[in-house]
């Protein structure tokens, strides 16, 4: 047999052990789109903080995850320390609910407004978010 015949034969091998690979689910895992993207400790919350919750979970939770953690490819963890109050003070999130935000930090895109949202919502998801980034070592 020449060499043309083998080299194809072998090509054609391997190609369909590759799709074998492939449609039987061995592959490698990757990230799933939304997966969170650190891991929250949710302390006992008061009433002002679970009021803070329902809040958050209505308006921010789609994008910025349960708890604050991020979605892989949507959008960051409020419990981080980019967000820590030094850094974006509370003033932030009143700007960014209001008006959105430039991506600066992040590689997810701008953040758009959120329609609706009033500033006395704003202040429930602070007492919420502070909450949690307290709990999880971030002052």
């Amino acid at each position: 047999m020449n060499r043309k015949w083998i080299m194809l034969i072998a090509l054609i091998a391997l190609g369909a052990g590759a799709y074998y690979w492939q449609v039987s689910g061995n592959q490698p895992a990757q990230a799933a789109r939304g997966a969170a993207l650190v891991a929250v400790v949710v302390p006992e919350l008061s009433a002002a903080e679970q009021i803070g919750k329902t809040t958050y979970d209505a308006n921010c939770a789609s994008c910025h995850g349960a708890n604050g953690a991020g979605q892989d490819g949507v959008a960051p963890p409020f419990v981080h320390r980019v967000y820590e109050p030094n850094h974006h003070g509370d003033g932030a999130f009143y700007s960014a609910a209001q008006n959105g935000v430039r991506a600066h930090h992040w590689s997810f895109g701008d953040m758009p407004p959120v329609a609706g949202i009033t500033q006395d919502e704003v202040a429930q998801i602070l007492t919420y978010v502070r909450a949690l980034q307290r709990a999880n070592g971030i002052e």
